[in-house]
C-alpha cells in the first residue's frame, strides 16, 4: 500500500503508487511505528525540496523519528506547494534561488529564515492553501508557474499550459472560468528573475 507521502501543487499530502522526482520535507509528521501521518501537516516553515540521493546516502522511508521524506512531481509543483530548493543537498540551486530572489524582489540577500517567514505567509490560511491573483496573463508567465482552477492544475510552458498530474503533463487549454495562481508570489518574482525550476520530463513540449 503506498505510504502517505506525496504533494501537490495545493501543498496537500496523500498516498498514490506514483513516483516523484523530488523528495523534502516539513519536519517530522509521522508515526515510524505505523508510517502514517499524524494530524499535523508541518513541523516547521523550512519547507524544503531535496534531491532523492545524495552522497550514496539511502533512507528507509518513514522508517525512524526523522524528517517526514515527501515527495514531489517536480520542482515546479514543490515551488508551488511553497517550498523552496535545500541549502544542504541542493546547495548549487539554492544560491541561485536566493540570487533571483533578491533580483526579483529587491533587498539585501536574505537568511533561509527570512525566506521561510515570507513563504510561509504566502503559501497557507490556517491550513488551508493560499491562492494568489494572477500578476499578468497566463500565456507571458515564465517556465514553472502553477494556476489552479476548482479542478484542476495547470503548469506553464513556453505559454502553453500543461494539466498536472501524479504521473505527469499533458498539453491543456486552460479553462474559462477564474484561474488562481498558486506559486507564491515572491518564487514568482524569483522565477521571471531567472531561477529555472526542473520540469518533468512530460514537461518536454
Amino acid at each position: 500500500m503506498p505510504l502517505q507521502n506525496r504533494v501537490t501543487p495545493f501543498g496537500e499530502i496523500v498516498a498514490t503508487a506514483a513516483r516523484g522526482t523530488f523528495t523534502g520535507n516539513r519536519g517530522i509528521l509521522h508515526d515510524p511505528a505505523t508510517k502514517t501521518l499524524l494530524n499535523k501537516r508541518w513541523a516547521t516553515r523550512a519547507w524544503i525540496i531535496c534531491v532523492c540521493e545524495f552522497r550514496g546516502r539511502r533512507r528507509d522511508v518513514m522508517a525512524t523519528r526523522s524528517w517526514t521524506e515527501l515527495f514531489f512531481l517536480d520542482e515546479a509543483t514543490a515551488l508551488a506547494a511553497g517550498h523552496r530548493p535545500c541549502f544542504y543537498c541542493r546547495r548549487t540551486d539554492a544560491e541561485r534561488f536566493r540570487a533571483a530572489w533578491v533580483a526579483g524582489n529587491g533587498g539585501n540577500k536574505p537568511r533561509a529564515e527570512e525566506m521561510d517567514r515570507v513563504l510561509d505567509a504566502e503559501r497557507r490560511l490556517k491550513r488551508a492553501k493560499r491562492t494568489h491573483p494572477l500578476p499578468m496573463p497566463p500565456a507571458q508567465m515564465p517556465n514553472g508557474i502553477v494556476l489552479a482552477d476548482a479542478e484542476d492544475c495547470f503548469v506553464m510552458v513556453q505559454g502553453k499550459a500543461l494539466r498536472w498530474s501524479f504521473d505527469g503533463y499533458e498539453p491543456a487549454p486552460l479553462p474559462e472560468g477564474e484561474l488562481a495562481m498558486l506559486t507564491p508570489p515572491w518564487t514568482f518574482r524569483a522565477i521571471a528573475a531567472g531561477y529555472a525550476p526542473v520540469l518533468h520530463r512530460s514537461a518536454n513540449i
